[in-house]
């Protein structure tokens, strides 16, 4: 089984790269990202021609994730459980597929540091934390998937002095990530190559993606069921070099 997440940076001015990438790298399951475009707009139709089902939570202008998948999807949740009365995002959505559990994830930026954006970011995590401390131990498969937009190690980064006061890169988000994943859950890119610098985000500015000047925000966390099964994973960098592509690259894992 290979499943993918892609933070495509609005779905509808970039829906022929997803079509291009979907057809050659044929994910049995993906989350994306920052589909920026509200409910109703979803390519739906485009995406069920290239023989995906999909569900999605869409929002004007920002945000939004989605689930495709090759078989059939039963929505389980549309949003995170408890309430912040100070923002409406569209940023989870967790459905079942194939005897899998999938939350898509889209966490928040949180720059500036400090400030309200920061702190929203902090209270996000530990309501999803709250969430995934009953799905780690569940007897069956559970992936957490998608843009944390927290680089957890200075291996994630490819200056790590440049990142010390941005929120992608505060002790305090990336102590929030290893408090999650202390919960029982693998990070499997991490756990396939423990000490290589993998990126899955290159900026637009001063040539990053051609400097591979880049970033790890893009995540799977396995809980204890699923975990053993992971066997490889990858990240389709040449995604990123195609004219107008978004500024993170697909990337995937399979498993057994």
């Amino acid at each position: 089984m290979k499943i993918a997440t892609y933070n495509i940076n609005g779905i509808n001015g970039r829906l022929e790269h997803l079509l291009r990438w979907l057809r050659e790298a044929q994910p049995d399951i993906v989350c994306l990202q920052e589909l920026k475009r509200e409910q109703h707009s979803f390519p739906e139709s485009a995406l069920k021609d290239a023989g995906y089902n999909a569900i999605w939570q869409g929002q004007k202008s920002w945000n939004g994730v989605a689930i495709l998948a090759k078989n059939e999807i039963r929505e389980l949740h549309r949003d995170l459980p408890g309430d912040d009365d100070e923002f409406t995002h569209s940023r989870y959505i967790e459905a079942f597929v194939d005897d899998v559990v999938i939350g898509c994830i889209y966490l928040p930026n949180g720059n500036p540091w400090p400030g309200p954006k920061f702190d929203y970011k902090l209270r996000w995590f530990r309501r999803l934390a709250d969430h995934a401390k009953g799905l780690v131990n569940r007897e069956l498969p559970v992936l957490l998937v998608g843009d944390y937009n927290v680089m957890p190690t200075e291996l994630d980064t490819y200056k790590p002095a440049k990142y010390l006061e941005n929120a992608l890169f505060r002790p305090e988000s990336r102590e929030a990530f290893k408090k999650l994943v202390d919960q029982g859950w693998t990070d499997a890119i991490r756990d396939l190559y423990p000490h290589e610098r993998i990126y899955t985000f290159w900026d637009y500015l001063r040539n990053a993606y051609g400097r591979n000047a880049g970033l790890r925000l893009d995540h799977f966390l396995l809980n204890k069921h699923i975990a053993p099964r992971l066997r490889t994973a990858q990240v389709d960098k040449h995604v990123r070099g195609w004219e107008h592509s978004s500024d993170h690259a697909p990337v995937w894992i399979e498993l057994a």
